[in-house]
């Protein structure tokens, strides 16, 4: 990469972080608690809240998560946690799932829509006092966003809030989220303790009740992975005060869409506005982080540290096939960092009987891969013994050549949600007709020179020849052919 090339992605990456998480609002979470569905919900939703707290807490940068408040609705409104700060205070946190888990999963709540709107209440008026008697060097945010989970119908939820909150002081609440959580196993063939409250039948549908602020409904499946999801929305740059990036079409030949530059009467480039969105979190950003995966900037990041004496080379990283994927059900949002070309080794302590049948199956694995379009999940063998391990995880993908791409992989944990929009319908002609008419006079020119092939009288070593395999001319090892072979896909 060239010194202008690297300024201009750095001044791109900085131009993104400088403003990002600047505007990340508190939280205020409340629980529905009330049985019968509590004994339904209880584990799954605490064990989601403990891998969300366990990251959250953790992760160095910005604050993405500010401050957080906890309320529950069990036989009574209870405050489980006061707005506290969540980086680095992972034991108060946990205190706070462990009185979830104790809250009692019998009896009957009587009053819940009242007890929906004074927790919403509540929540607002402890954040104003938090934000007047603490001081808030980390995080500028005024506004604050409440979550209700519950297992109730999700509407009906939202059309309490709404009756109960249209008269209240609401200007530091910038959104009231109603998550829906579906049980696998349907509830309504019961009795319950008592019915949900329904909505006064007085209702004026023509009369506004959207509060000046934002009221959304979401259903979520009532799983761990699920619920650990929604709650990792919170972890996404919540700014928004302007775009974060600008696509440059070329100028259309036949001008439509374009507009003319005022000095030189020619057609300027048509600007896409966009927004860029975390997929992954870097596993630098964790205090704990494994060897391996952290960086992968050269071949030294790969190798695990050298705990051997100071004269003795460190021992070959290990990495064991844990699972074969299908290379179109691979997402390339998952992958991170800087690949690394593998290819058999030609180390000159291998006698020449090993060397030999060690490339032929290496040849043999290349070959399936790329004939049945397979790909293979491996794991690095950290070599501990210890049980709580933390793993790093690779994707090898084939090539036409007699080589592999090693291309770390990030695991579930450290997965963003990330929710697409799917269009089911063509865009505009007028719009269509613009883009397709974007054309340039010249092709685009590679800024990186191609590695140049290694004559066979400048190869350092004899030249390895096998007398039972096809001899690979060395400028193979260079080919590039990655890209055609796996378009980039979006979840």
């Amino acid at each position: 990469m060239s010194a202008r090339n690297r300024s201009c992605s750095s001044s791109i990456l900085q131009a993104c972080s400088s403003s990002s998480f600047t505007r990340q609002p508190s939280r205020v979470l409340i629980v529905d608690a009330s049985p019968p569905w509590w004994s339904e919900t209880c584990t799954i939703l605490c064990q989601a809240l403990e891998n969300f707290f366990f990251l959250a807490s953790s992760l160095a940068g910005p604050a993405r998560l500010p401050l957080l408040s906890v309320f529950a609705i069990s036989v009574q409104l209870e405050c489980l946690l006061p707005f506290v700060q969540v980086k680095g205070n992972l034991t108060r946190l946990l205190s706070c799932i462990e009185e979830l888990r104790s809250l009692p999963q019998e009896g009957c709540v009587r009053q819940r829509g009242a007890l929906l709107k004074q927790a919403v209440l509540d929540s607002l008026q402890q954040f104003k006092q938090y934000m007047c008697h603490t001081a808030h060097g980390d995080f500028n945010s005024n506004c604050v966003e409440v979550t209700v989970l519950t297992c109730q119908p999700g509407q009906a939820v939202l059309r309490q809030l709404e009756q109960g909150l249209k008269n209240s002081d609401l200007i530091t609440l910038r959104r009231l989220l109603v998550v829906h959580i579906t049980l696998q196993q349907s509830l309504s063939d019961r009795s319950p303790a008592c019915s949900l409250e329904t909505p006064s039948s007085e209702d004026d549908q023509e009369e506004s009740l959207m509060l000046g602020t934002e009221m959304d409904l979401q259903l979520v499946e009532g799983t761990v992975v699920a619920l650990e999801n929604s709650l990792k929305m919170w972890l996404h740059d919540q700014g928004g005060d302007r775009e974060h990036l600008h696509l440059l079409l070329p100028p259309s030949l036949t001008l439509q869409g374009s507009t003319q530059h005022p000095a030189n009467n020619r057609p300027s480039p048509v600007c896409l506005k966009c927004d860029m969105q975390e997929r992954l979190l870097s596993p630098a950003l964790l205090p704990s982080t494994p060897d391996l995966g952290v960086k992968t900037e050269s071949m030294q990041d790969f190798q695990p540290p050298n705990k051997s004496l100071a004269n003795q080379n460190p021992s070959p990283q290990c990495l064991r096939v844990v699972k074969v994927l299908h290379a179109g059900g691979v997402c390339q949002s998952v992958l991170y960092g800087l690949p690394l070309i593998i290819r058999p080794t030609s180390c000159w302590q291998l006698d020449w009987d090993e060397m030999e049948t060690n490339q032929q199956t290496f040849h043999a694995l290349c070959h399936i891969l790329k004939n049945r379009d397979w790909f293979l999940l491996v794991r690095s063998e950290s070599g501990s013994g210890s049980g709580s391990a933390v793993f790093s995880y690779y994707i090898l993908q084939s090539s036409g050549s007699l080589s592999l791409l090693l291309k770390p992989v990030l695991t579930r944990e450290l997965t963003l949600p990330c929710c697409l929009p799917v269009s089911l319908e063509d865009p505009p002609l007028p719009a269509l007709a613009s883009v397709e008419g974007r054309q340039t006079q010249s092709r685009v020119r590679a800024t990186v020179a191609p590695l140049p092939s290694i004559p066979l009288n400048k190869v350092p070593r004899r030249l390895v020849t096998l007398s039972h395999s096809r001899p690979c001319a060395p400028a193979l090892f260079f080919q590039d052919n990655y890209e055609e072979e796996d378009p980039l896909m979006i979840q």
